[in-house]
Protein backbone atom coordinates (compact mmCIF):
# COMPACT_ATOMS: atom_id res chain seq x y z
CA UNK A 1 0.00 0.00 0.00
CA UNK A 2 1.28 3.46 -0.91
CA UNK A 3 2.19 5.82 1.92
CA UNK A 4 -0.58 8.29 1.04
CA UNK A 5 -3.19 5.51 1.04
CA UNK A 6 -1.88 4.18 4.33
CA UNK A 7 -2.14 7.62 5.91
CA UNK A 8 -5.68 8.11 4.63
CA UNK A 9 -6.74 4.74 6.03
CA UNK A 10 -5.37 5.64 9.45
CA UNK A 11 -7.02 9.08 9.40
CA UNK A 12 -10.35 7.46 8.53
CA UNK A 13 -10.01 4.92 11.34
CA UNK A 14 -9.24 7.65 13.84
CA UNK A 15 -12.22 9.75 12.74
CA UNK A 16 -14.43 6.71 13.31
CA UNK A 17 -13.30 6.68 16.97
CA UNK A 18 -11.77 3.20 16.93
CA UNK A 19 -8.90 4.13 19.26
CA UNK A 20 -10.76 6.16 21.88
CA UNK A 21 -11.68 3.48 24.44
CA UNK A 22 -9.01 2.86 27.09
CA UNK A 23 -9.84 -0.86 26.97
CA UNK A 24 -8.96 -0.96 23.26
CA UNK A 25 -5.65 0.80 23.83
CA UNK A 26 -4.70 -1.57 26.65
CA UNK A 27 -5.50 -4.62 24.56
CA UNK A 28 -3.35 -3.23 21.72
CA UNK A 29 -0.47 -2.70 24.16
CA UNK A 30 -0.85 -6.23 25.52
CA UNK A 31 -0.63 -7.65 22.00
CA UNK A 32 2.40 -5.49 21.26
CA UNK A 33 4.12 -6.60 24.48
CA UNK A 34 3.33 -10.24 23.73
CA UNK A 35 4.88 -10.00 20.27
CA UNK A 36 7.96 -8.25 21.66
CA UNK A 37 8.44 -11.00 24.23
CA UNK A 38 7.98 -13.67 21.54
CA UNK A 39 10.57 -11.99 19.32
CA UNK A 40 13.23 -11.42 21.98
CA UNK A 41 15.81 -13.78 20.34
CA UNK A 42 15.26 -12.14 16.94
CA UNK A 43 15.60 -8.67 18.49
CA UNK A 44 18.93 -9.63 20.06
CA UNK A 45 20.16 -11.15 16.79
CA UNK A 46 19.19 -8.02 14.86
CA UNK A 47 20.98 -5.70 17.27
CA UNK A 48 24.06 -7.89 17.02
CA UNK A 49 23.95 -7.65 13.22
CA UNK A 50 23.41 -3.90 13.10
CA UNK A 51 25.66 -2.73 15.95
CA UNK A 52 27.45 -5.83 17.26
CA UNK A 53 25.55 -5.21 20.50
CA UNK A 54 25.84 -8.20 22.88
CA UNK A 55 22.65 -9.70 24.39
CA UNK A 56 23.35 -8.28 27.86
CA UNK A 57 23.60 -4.75 26.51
CA UNK A 58 20.60 -5.30 24.22
CA UNK A 59 18.48 -6.23 27.20
CA UNK A 60 19.86 -3.49 29.47
CA UNK A 61 19.55 -0.61 27.01
CA UNK A 62 16.78 -1.63 24.61
CA UNK A 63 14.54 -4.68 25.06
CA UNK A 64 14.26 -4.48 28.84
CA UNK A 65 13.48 -0.75 28.84
CA UNK A 66 10.75 -1.17 26.21
CA UNK A 67 9.09 -4.09 27.99
CA UNK A 68 9.22 -2.29 31.34
CA UNK A 69 7.77 0.88 29.80
CA UNK A 70 4.80 -0.95 28.28
CA UNK A 71 4.10 -2.81 31.54
CA UNK A 72 4.15 0.44 33.51
CA UNK A 73 1.85 2.06 30.96
CA UNK A 74 -0.62 -0.81 31.19
CA UNK A 75 -0.66 -0.52 34.98
CA UNK A 76 -1.17 3.26 34.88
CA UNK A 77 -3.31 3.97 31.81
CA UNK A 78 -6.70 3.97 33.55
CA UNK A 79 -5.40 6.56 36.00
CA UNK A 80 -3.77 8.68 33.31
CA UNK A 81 -6.93 8.87 31.20
CA UNK A 82 -9.20 10.04 34.03
CA UNK A 83 -10.34 13.65 34.11
CA UNK A 84 -8.33 15.79 36.51
CA UNK A 85 -10.37 18.17 38.62
CA UNK A 86 -9.01 21.53 39.73
CA UNK A 87 -10.38 24.09 42.15
CA UNK A 88 -12.77 26.50 40.44
CA UNK A 89 -11.98 30.20 40.94
CA UNK A 90 -14.45 32.38 42.78
CA UNK A 91 -15.22 34.30 39.58
CA UNK A 92 -16.64 31.10 38.01
CA UNK A 93 -18.75 30.03 41.00
CA UNK A 94 -20.62 27.71 40.83
CA UNK A 95 -18.77 25.43 38.40
CA UNK A 96 -16.70 22.32 37.98
CA UNK A 97 -13.28 22.77 36.32
CA UNK A 98 -11.32 19.84 34.96
CA UNK A 99 -8.95 18.71 32.22
CA UNK A 100 -9.23 15.70 29.94
CA UNK A 101 -6.77 14.18 27.50
CA UNK A 102 -7.56 13.51 23.86
CA UNK A 103 -5.31 11.89 21.23
CA UNK A 104 -3.90 14.07 18.48
CA UNK A 105 -4.94 11.69 15.70
CA UNK A 106 -2.41 10.31 13.25
CA UNK A 107 1.21 10.62 14.33
CA UNK A 108 4.53 10.05 12.61
CA UNK A 109 7.53 8.61 14.46
CA UNK A 110 10.97 8.90 12.85
CA UNK A 111 13.42 6.69 14.74
CA UNK A 112 17.26 6.71 14.75
CA UNK A 113 19.79 3.94 14.28
CA UNK A 114 21.85 4.07 17.49
CA UNK A 115 19.21 2.48 19.73
CA UNK A 116 17.01 1.31 16.88
CA UNK A 117 14.60 -0.85 18.89
CA UNK A 118 14.19 1.29 22.02
CA UNK A 119 13.81 4.63 20.25
CA UNK A 120 11.23 3.25 17.83
CA UNK A 121 9.10 1.08 20.11
CA UNK A 122 8.89 3.26 23.22
CA UNK A 123 7.38 6.23 21.35
CA UNK A 124 5.12 3.85 19.40
CA UNK A 125 3.75 2.36 22.62
CA UNK A 126 3.18 5.84 24.03
CA UNK A 127 1.35 6.98 20.90
CA UNK A 128 -0.97 3.96 21.07
CA UNK A 129 -1.54 4.44 24.80
CA UNK A 130 -2.69 7.98 24.09
CA UNK A 131 -5.15 6.73 21.48
CA UNK A 132 -3.41 7.70 18.25
CA UNK A 133 -2.90 5.91 14.95
CA UNK A 134 0.75 5.80 13.99
CA UNK A 135 3.18 5.45 11.11
CA UNK A 136 6.64 4.42 12.27
CA UNK A 137 9.75 4.79 10.14
CA UNK A 138 12.81 2.98 11.55
CA UNK A 139 16.29 3.96 10.41
CA UNK A 140 17.57 2.47 7.19
CA UNK A 141 21.02 2.28 8.82
CA UNK A 142 19.82 -0.55 11.11
CA UNK A 143 18.09 -2.80 8.55
CA UNK A 144 18.02 -6.00 10.60
CA UNK A 145 16.27 -4.27 13.50
CA UNK A 146 13.89 -2.49 11.12
CA UNK A 147 12.89 -5.88 9.69
CA UNK A 148 12.15 -7.31 13.15
CA UNK A 149 10.19 -4.20 14.14
CA UNK A 150 8.08 -4.57 11.00
CA UNK A 151 7.31 -8.20 11.80
CA UNK A 152 6.39 -7.40 15.42
CA UNK A 153 4.05 -4.54 14.51
CA UNK A 154 2.37 -6.49 11.70
CA UNK A 155 1.84 -9.45 14.00
CA UNK A 156 0.48 -7.46 16.93
CA UNK A 157 -1.47 -4.55 15.47
CA UNK A 158 -3.83 -3.84 12.56
CA UNK A 159 -2.38 -1.62 9.84
CA UNK A 160 -5.02 1.06 10.36
CA UNK A 161 -3.69 1.47 13.92
CA UNK A 162 0.07 1.19 13.41
CA UNK A 163 2.21 0.55 10.35
CA UNK A 164 5.94 0.47 9.68
CA UNK A 165 7.31 2.20 6.60
CA UNK A 166 10.90 1.40 5.65
CA UNK A 167 13.22 3.25 3.33
CA UNK A 168 15.86 5.95 3.22
CA UNK A 169 15.93 9.72 3.03
CA UNK A 170 13.54 9.84 0.09
CA UNK A 171 10.92 7.92 2.07
CA UNK A 172 11.36 10.26 5.04
CA UNK A 173 10.87 13.27 2.79
CA UNK A 174 7.74 11.71 1.32
CA UNK A 175 6.33 11.14 4.81
CA UNK A 176 7.08 14.71 5.86
CA UNK A 177 5.02 16.07 2.97
CA UNK A 178 1.90 14.47 4.47
CA UNK A 179 -0.13 16.39 7.04
CA UNK A 180 0.17 14.48 10.31
CA UNK A 181 -1.35 15.58 13.60
CA UNK A 182 1.94 15.11 15.49
CA UNK A 183 5.56 14.30 14.60
CA UNK A 184 8.05 12.66 16.96
CA UNK A 185 11.65 12.74 15.70
CA UNK A 186 14.88 11.46 17.23
CA UNK A 187 18.14 12.33 15.51
CA UNK A 188 20.64 15.08 14.88
CA UNK A 189 19.98 18.81 15.29
CA UNK A 190 20.66 19.35 11.57
CA UNK A 191 17.95 16.91 10.48
CA UNK A 192 15.68 18.08 13.30
CA UNK A 193 15.69 21.57 11.80
CA UNK A 194 14.53 20.14 8.47
CA UNK A 195 11.74 18.18 10.20
CA UNK A 196 10.64 21.36 11.97
CA UNK A 197 10.51 23.25 8.67
CA UNK A 198 8.28 20.58 7.13
CA UNK A 199 6.05 20.47 10.20
CA UNK A 200 5.66 24.25 10.15
CA UNK A 201 3.97 24.10 6.74
CA UNK A 202 1.01 22.29 8.34
CA UNK A 203 1.40 23.83 11.83
CA UNK A 204 2.04 20.29 13.09
CA UNK A 205 3.27 20.07 16.70
CA UNK A 206 6.53 18.21 17.18
CA UNK A 207 8.80 16.56 19.68
CA UNK A 208 12.45 16.75 18.62
CA UNK A 209 14.85 14.56 20.57
CA UNK A 210 18.22 15.78 19.34
CA UNK A 211 21.77 15.68 20.60
CA UNK A 212 24.70 17.97 21.19
CA UNK A 213 28.03 18.06 22.95
CA UNK A 214 27.21 16.90 26.47
CA UNK A 215 29.93 17.89 28.96
CA UNK A 216 31.18 15.83 31.89
CA UNK A 217 32.66 17.99 34.67
CA UNK A 218 35.00 16.45 37.24
CA UNK A 219 35.70 18.75 40.18
CA UNK A 220 38.68 18.12 42.46
CA UNK A 221 36.55 16.97 45.43
CA UNK A 222 35.05 14.06 43.45
CA UNK A 223 35.78 10.39 44.07
CA UNK A 224 38.16 10.21 41.10
CA UNK A 225 38.41 6.41 40.93
CA UNK A 226 34.62 6.00 40.86
CA UNK A 227 34.16 8.96 38.50
CA UNK A 228 36.54 7.40 36.00
CA UNK A 229 34.70 4.05 36.17
CA UNK A 230 31.31 5.62 35.54
CA UNK A 231 32.56 7.92 32.79
CA UNK A 232 34.09 4.97 30.93
CA UNK A 233 30.79 3.08 31.22
CA UNK A 234 28.65 5.96 29.98
CA UNK A 235 30.94 7.10 27.20
CA UNK A 236 31.79 3.79 25.59
CA UNK A 237 28.36 2.16 25.93
CA UNK A 238 27.19 1.17 22.43
CA UNK A 239 30.57 2.22 21.04
CA UNK A 240 29.97 5.82 22.09
CA UNK A 241 26.93 5.99 19.82
CA UNK A 242 24.60 7.32 22.50
CA UNK A 243 22.92 10.73 22.30
CA UNK A 244 23.49 11.35 26.02
CA UNK A 245 27.06 10.01 26.16
CA UNK A 246 29.64 12.39 27.66
CA UNK A 247 31.05 14.18 24.62
CA UNK A 248 34.04 15.64 26.44
CA UNK A 249 35.45 15.77 29.97
CA UNK A 250 36.31 18.97 31.80
CA UNK A 251 38.51 18.03 34.73
CA UNK A 252 40.02 20.32 37.35
CA UNK A 253 43.72 20.58 36.64
CA UNK A 254 44.86 19.27 40.05
CA UNK A 255 43.22 15.87 39.48
CA UNK A 256 43.55 15.46 35.70
CA UNK A 257 46.51 13.06 35.84
CA UNK A 258 44.77 10.87 38.40
CA UNK A 259 41.53 10.81 36.41
CA UNK A 260 43.31 9.83 33.18
CA UNK A 261 45.20 7.07 34.98
CA UNK A 262 42.00 5.60 36.40
CA UNK A 263 40.14 5.92 33.09
CA UNK A 264 42.85 3.93 31.33
CA UNK A 265 42.59 1.36 34.12
CA UNK A 266 38.82 1.01 33.77
CA UNK A 267 39.00 0.83 29.96
CA UNK A 268 41.29 -2.18 30.37
CA UNK A 269 39.04 -3.74 33.01
CA UNK A 270 35.84 -3.27 31.01
CA UNK A 271 37.16 -3.90 27.49
CA UNK A 272 40.39 -5.84 27.96
CA UNK A 273 43.90 -5.15 26.73
CA UNK A 274 42.81 -5.62 23.10
CA UNK A 275 39.22 -4.36 22.69
CA UNK A 276 39.25 -4.81 18.91
CA UNK A 277 39.67 -8.58 19.38
CA UNK A 278 36.60 -8.94 21.61
CA UNK A 279 33.59 -10.55 19.92
CA UNK A 280 31.20 -8.28 21.83
CA UNK A 281 32.89 -4.94 21.19
CA UNK A 282 30.42 -2.62 19.39
CA UNK A 283 31.00 -1.50 15.82
CA UNK A 284 30.41 1.87 14.19
CA UNK A 285 27.11 1.80 12.30
CA UNK A 286 28.56 2.27 8.80
CA UNK A 287 31.68 3.25 6.82
CA UNK A 288 30.67 6.91 6.48
CA UNK A 289 30.47 7.40 10.25
CA UNK A 290 33.65 5.35 10.76
CA UNK A 291 35.60 7.57 8.35
CA UNK A 292 34.19 10.70 9.97
CA UNK A 293 35.38 9.52 13.41
CA UNK A 294 38.82 8.65 12.10
CA UNK A 295 39.03 12.15 10.65
CA UNK A 296 38.19 13.70 14.03
CA UNK A 297 41.28 12.05 15.55
CA UNK A 298 43.70 13.37 12.93
CA UNK A 299 46.39 15.58 14.44
CA UNK A 300 45.20 15.02 18.02
CA UNK A 301 47.34 13.98 21.01
CA UNK A 302 46.19 10.52 22.07
CA UNK A 303 46.36 9.53 25.74
CA UNK A 304 45.01 6.00 25.22
CA UNK A 305 43.57 3.90 22.40
CA UNK A 306 43.50 5.23 18.88
CA UNK A 307 43.72 1.90 17.06
CA UNK A 308 41.04 0.86 14.61
CA UNK A 309 39.82 -2.02 12.46
CA UNK A 310 38.43 -0.72 9.13
CA UNK A 311 37.04 -4.06 7.94
CA UNK A 312 34.93 -4.49 11.10
CA UNK A 313 34.26 -0.74 11.49
CA UNK A 314 35.60 -0.68 15.04
CA UNK A 315 37.64 1.92 16.94
CA UNK A 316 39.28 1.41 20.32
CA UNK A 317 38.11 3.46 23.32
CA UNK A 318 40.21 6.55 22.75
CA UNK A 319 41.16 9.44 25.04
CA UNK A 320 42.37 12.70 23.50
CA UNK A 321 44.50 15.23 25.35
CA UNK A 322 43.52 18.92 25.36
CA UNK A 323 42.24 19.35 21.78
CA UNK A 324 41.78 22.90 20.55
CA UNK A 325 38.27 24.25 21.10
CA UNK A 326 38.08 25.21 17.43
CA UNK A 327 39.04 21.75 16.15
CA UNK A 328 36.38 19.54 14.51
CA UNK A 329 36.39 17.10 17.44
CA UNK A 330 35.31 19.95 19.74
CA UNK A 331 32.92 21.69 17.36
CA UNK A 332 30.69 18.78 16.32
CA UNK A 333 29.03 15.96 18.24
CA UNK A 334 31.39 12.99 18.26
CA UNK A 335 28.95 10.06 18.52
CA UNK A 336 31.68 7.46 18.77
CA UNK A 337 34.29 5.98 21.16
CA UNK A 338 36.46 9.12 21.26
CA UNK A 339 36.63 11.23 24.42
CA UNK A 340 38.51 14.54 24.62
CA UNK A 341 39.82 15.48 28.06
CA UNK A 342 40.38 19.15 28.86
CA UNK A 343 41.45 20.80 32.12
CA UNK A 344 40.08 23.83 33.96
CA UNK A 345 41.20 25.87 36.95
CA UNK A 346 38.00 27.26 38.45
CA UNK A 347 34.39 26.05 38.40
CA UNK A 348 33.47 29.63 37.48
CA UNK A 349 35.50 29.21 34.29
CA UNK A 350 33.44 26.11 33.45
CA UNK A 351 30.18 27.97 33.87
CA UNK A 352 31.33 30.89 31.71
CA UNK A 353 32.60 28.54 28.99
CA UNK A 354 29.42 26.43 28.88
CA UNK A 355 27.29 29.53 28.45
CA UNK A 356 29.12 30.27 25.18
CA UNK A 357 28.06 26.88 23.77
CA UNK A 358 24.75 25.47 22.55
CA UNK A 359 22.63 24.00 25.32
CA UNK A 360 23.49 20.27 25.53
CA UNK A 361 21.14 17.31 25.86
CA UNK A 362 22.92 16.14 29.03
CA UNK A 363 25.39 17.34 31.63
CA UNK A 364 27.29 15.24 34.15
CA UNK A 365 28.93 16.59 37.27
CA UNK A 366 31.23 14.74 39.64
CA UNK A 367 31.74 16.49 42.96
CA UNK A 368 31.31 15.93 46.69
CA UNK A 369 30.64 19.61 47.39
CA UNK A 370 26.97 20.63 47.57
CA UNK A 371 27.84 24.23 46.82
CA UNK A 372 29.42 23.20 43.50
CA UNK A 373 26.47 20.96 42.66
CA UNK A 374 23.96 23.75 43.32
CA UNK A 375 26.02 26.29 41.38
CA UNK A 376 26.36 24.24 38.20
CA UNK A 377 22.81 22.88 38.18
CA UNK A 378 21.30 26.31 38.69
CA UNK A 379 23.57 28.28 36.36
CA UNK A 380 23.93 25.92 33.38
CA UNK A 381 21.09 25.02 31.00
CA UNK A 382 20.84 21.44 29.69
CA UNK A 383 18.23 18.79 29.01
CA UNK A 384 18.91 16.49 31.97
CA UNK A 385 21.76 14.65 33.58
CA UNK A 386 23.39 13.13 36.63
CA UNK A 387 25.45 14.09 39.63
CA UNK A 388 28.23 11.56 40.25
CA UNK A 389 27.19 9.27 37.40
CA UNK A 390 26.52 9.27 33.66
CA UNK A 391 23.61 8.37 31.32
CA UNK A 392 21.50 6.50 33.91
CA UNK A 393 18.93 9.29 34.16
CA UNK A 394 17.43 8.09 30.86
CA UNK A 395 16.46 4.78 32.54
CA UNK A 396 14.33 6.46 35.23
CA UNK A 397 10.87 6.35 33.69
CA UNK A 398 9.37 8.89 36.10
CA UNK A 399 11.87 11.55 35.04
CA UNK A 400 11.16 13.57 31.88
CA UNK A 401 13.74 13.08 29.14
CA UNK A 402 14.32 15.72 26.48
CA UNK A 403 16.51 18.55 25.33
CA UNK A 404 16.42 22.31 25.48
CA UNK A 405 17.34 24.84 22.82
CA UNK A 406 19.53 23.22 20.17
CA UNK A 407 19.27 19.82 21.86
CA UNK A 408 15.53 19.39 21.43
CA UNK A 409 11.92 20.37 21.89
CA UNK A 410 9.61 18.50 24.27
CA UNK A 411 10.17 15.45 26.45
CA UNK A 412 8.90 11.93 27.09
CA UNK A 413 9.27 8.77 29.25
CA UNK A 414 6.63 7.28 31.52
CA UNK A 415 3.50 9.38 31.89
CA UNK A 416 5.25 12.17 30.00
CA UNK A 417 5.14 10.00 26.85
CA UNK A 418 1.36 9.64 27.19
CA UNK A 419 1.09 13.42 27.68
CA UNK A 420 3.37 14.12 24.72
CA UNK A 421 1.03 12.28 22.37
CA UNK A 422 -2.11 13.84 23.92
CA UNK A 423 -3.81 17.21 23.87
CA UNK A 424 -4.95 18.32 27.32
CA UNK A 425 -8.32 20.09 27.15
CA UNK A 426 -9.49 22.45 29.87
CA UNK A 427 -13.24 22.35 30.61
CA UNK A 428 -15.48 24.55 32.77
CA UNK A 429 -18.90 23.03 33.54
CA UNK A 430 -21.36 25.62 34.83
CA UNK A 431 -24.41 24.89 36.97
CA UNK A 432 -27.91 26.38 36.88
CA UNK A 433 -27.35 29.04 39.53
CA UNK A 434 -26.55 32.19 37.55
CA UNK A 435 -24.79 35.22 39.04
CA UNK A 436 -25.64 38.26 36.87
CA UNK A 437 -22.53 40.36 37.54
CA UNK A 438 -21.00 39.70 34.09
CA UNK A 439 -24.06 40.73 32.09
CA UNK A 440 -24.89 44.22 30.79
CA UNK A 441 -25.78 46.82 31.81
CA UNK A 442 -22.57 47.49 33.75
CA UNK A 443 -23.01 49.48 36.97
CA UNK A 444 -20.79 50.82 39.71
CA UNK A 445 -21.99 48.07 42.00
CA UNK A 446 -21.12 45.39 39.45
CA UNK A 447 -17.73 47.03 38.94
CA UNK A 448 -16.97 46.72 42.66
CA UNK A 449 -18.04 43.07 42.63
CA UNK A 450 -15.96 42.37 39.50
CA UNK A 451 -12.84 43.71 41.20
CA UNK A 452 -13.64 41.69 44.30
CA UNK A 453 -14.04 38.42 42.36
CA UNK A 454 -10.97 38.85 40.17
Amino acid sequence: MKIEQLAKRQKRAFREGKTLAAAFRKEALRRLLGAIEEYQPQIEDALMKDLNKPPFESYMTEYGLVADSIKNTLASLDRWTKKRHIAAPLAQFPSDCYTIYEPYGEVLILAPWNYPFLLAMEPLAGAIAAGNCCILKPSEYAPATAKVITEIVEKALPGWLASVVTGGQETAQQLLEIKFDYIFFTGSPAVGKEVLKKAAVHLTPVTLELGGKSPCIVEKSADIRLAAKRIVFGKFLNGGQTCVAPDYVLVQRQVKEELVRWMIHWIRVQFGEKPLERWDYPKIINARHYNRLMGLMEGQAILAGGKSEPFMLRIEPTLLDEPDWESPVMSEEIFGPILPILSFDSIFDVERMLKTKEKPLALYLFTSRKIVEDYILSRCSFGGGCVNDTVIHVAVSKLPFGGVGNSGIGSYHGKRTFETFSHEKGIVKKFALDIPVRYRPYTKGKNRLLHLFL
